[in-house]
Formats: C-alpha cells, sequence, structure tokens
C-alpha cells in the first residue's frame, strides 16, 4: 500500500510539474475572475462564465491541477439574485472562505450588487445568508461607483473584512472596504473608502509577516491595459504604499499574454500561487478570458516579485 501510495503521489507531482502549475490556461474553456477554496484535499474553483457572465458560476474540483470536473451549484444564479435596483449585469466575480464557525460563504457580483450565501459544504446546496434574500450590498449604496468584485480576507484572528469597488465607464475606480460580525453579513462599523494608489477594480487581500498586501487589477479589462498592482500597509484598512515592484504581472512584451488580471492567491505544498484571468487575443466584440496559474514569490525586503507568466 504505501509503494503504490508514493507511486501515485509522484505521478501526481510529476503532472504538476509538466503541466498544472506550468502549461497556461488551466483548463479548456472562458472563465475570469477567479476564486479557490481548498477542503478535504480538494480545491475548488469558482470563475465568471465568459462572455460576461451567465446565469450561474463555473465550478470547477480539481486534487492535481491536471484533472477538472465541471460542477454545478443551485445558487447563486441570476434568476435568484434580482432586487428592485439590480442591473442587467450576469453572475460575476465570487470570492469563497470558509469562516471561523465552520460555515462557507460565497460574496458573488450579480446584477451590479454583492450578494451573500453560505453552505456546509463547497459544492452547496447554497442559500442566501439574509433570512430576506436581499442583497447585502445595492447597487445604489456608493452611488457613482460600481458595486461588484467583493472579496472576504479572514486575518490570523479570524476576522472577516469585506473588499469591494470598481468605476463606471472605465474611469473613478474606487475600493471601499468594511470588517464583518461573526454572522458574516453584519457589518462592524461603517464602511470606509481605502482606495490605494492605481486602482480600479479586483481586489484580494493578503496577509504576510504582518503586512498587509493589498492586490488589485487596474485598466480596462476588455484591452491589454489590464494589469495587477498591490500596496502594502499596517492594517486591514491601511493606509497603502504602493511596492516599489508594482505592477507584478502586466500584458508580455510579445502580446502573447494580454490582459491578466482580477487574481486570488493560494498556497500548495509551501509555494504560494496567483490564479488570474488573462484576455484570448480575438477580433470579435466580446471578449474572451482564460484561467491562468503562476507562482508568487517575495524578495528579501518582502516586496511582491513581478512574475514572467507562464504562456
Amino acid at each position: 500500500m504505501f509503494i503504490l501510495s508514493f507511486i501515485f503521489l509522484a505521478s501526481v507531482v510529476h503532472s504538476q510539474e509538466k503541466r498544472g502549475f506550468i502549461q497556461n490556461p488551466i483548463v479548456d474553456g472562458y472563465f475570469a475572475d477567479p476564486t479557490i477554496i481548498k477542503d478535504h484535499g480538494v480545491n475548488y474553483i469558482y470563475a465568471t462564465i465568459d462572455p460576461w457572465g451567465g446565469e450561474e458560476l463555473a465550478v470547477l474540483e480539481t486534487r492535481d491541477f491536471v484533472h477538472f470536473d465541471r460542477k454545478h451549484t443551485n445558487w447563486p444564479t441570476k434568476k435568484a439574485c434580482t432586487s428592485p435596483t439590480s442591473g442587467g449585469s450576469m453572475v460575476w466575480a465570487p470570492s469563497v472562505v470558509k469562516a471561523k464557525n465552520g460555515q462557507f460563504y460565497m460574496y458573488v457580483s450579480v446584477g451590479s450588487e454583492i450578494w451573500v450565501g453560505e453552505s456546509e459544504h463547497p459544492l452547496g446546496p447554497w442559500k442566501n445568508a439574509k433570512a430576506d434574500d436581499s442583497p447585502l450590498i445595492n447597487g445604489q449604496y456608493y452611488r457613482g461607483y460600481h458595486m461588484i468584485d467583493a472579496e472576504c480576507f479572514l486575518d490570523d484572528d479570524g476576522e472577516a473584512y469585506l473588499y469591494w469597488g470598481s468605476g463606471l465607464n472605465w474611469i473613478n475606480g474606487r475600493c471601499f472596504a468594511v470588517k464583518l460580525g461573526d454572522d458574516m453579513i453584519t457589518f462592524n462599523g461603517s464602511p470606509k473608502d481605502v482606495t490605494p494608489p492605481n486602482y480600479f477594480e479586483a481586489p484580494f487581500m493578503l496577509k504576510r509577516r504582518g503586512i498587509y498586501y493589498l492586490m488589485y487589477s487596474e485598466g480596462k479589462a476588455i484591452d491589454p491595459t489590464y494589469k495587477i498592482r498591490y500596496s502594502t500597509g499596517k492594517s486591514p484598512f491601511g493606509p497603502w504604499t504602493e511596492g516599489p515592484t508594482s505592477p507584478i504581472l502586466s500584458t508580455s512584451s510579445d502580446s502573447t499574454v494580454v490582459g491578466p488580471g482580477h487574481h486570488t492567491v493560494f498556497s500548495e505544498s509551501g509555494q504560494d500561487y496567483i490564479l488570474y484571468h488573462r484576455i484570448l487575443p480575438q477580433k470579435e466584440s466580446f471578449v474572451l478570458r482564460q484561467l491562468c496559474i503562476d507562482s508568487l514569490n517575495f524578495d528579501a525586503n518582502g516586496n511582491i516579485e513581478k512574475i514572467n507568466p507562464k504562456k
């Protein structure tokens, strides 16, 4: 049994080295805005279905980042997540975490509003975490800004923070943040404007050695200007100083990687990785995007190193 287990593990590692973390895109199909969570050895990737969202999310299940099984969840759907203040946009940009109460929570954009669901398992069944089936943040919460791209961050002490916000017409991007209560739906205090330098949308929080890294996307998600930047601070709310190596991931000089952005970060076997989407070069009037993974590393001063994306 030990020999067979060792052979299987060696095979998986070899497959990862050959394909999983090297060959991009990691999976066939067109997806964007990914998040990832691991539970009982299984990785679940949730993402927007391109072009520009579908009636539901894409859910990809994998143990080795080589083989992926497409799954479906009962929630969110465009029909279930519609309110009197909803816009016409579809299901976008999920963020999934396992809170200190053991429940899973999903923060997701539907109709340009932010909804929150809860479940006992990554694949559901999911339900709206709010008893009245309303959005957590409605589309008119901050007039003049886009209420999308919510990202939940769990600090070392288990306390949860929510980040969100984008601009309209590819300008005036703002990032808002609030501490969440233990129920993961109430606000502990008033939301703050925590916008870092050169921010447009897609916030993601990472903490390392006591430093908070607010990562985010700048530029237009429809063209080569889209890129990933980061700033650092000493609290979940900043204030923020842009990192000297920012941006860390941009359109490549040979244009084989176009518009990389809206990412998440995860760890596997002691190594950090960045999971993001890039634009498939095309002549159509819509954007098709692909999921990619690259290593995420830090220099001796704690700066995020620039990423040379795998083609």
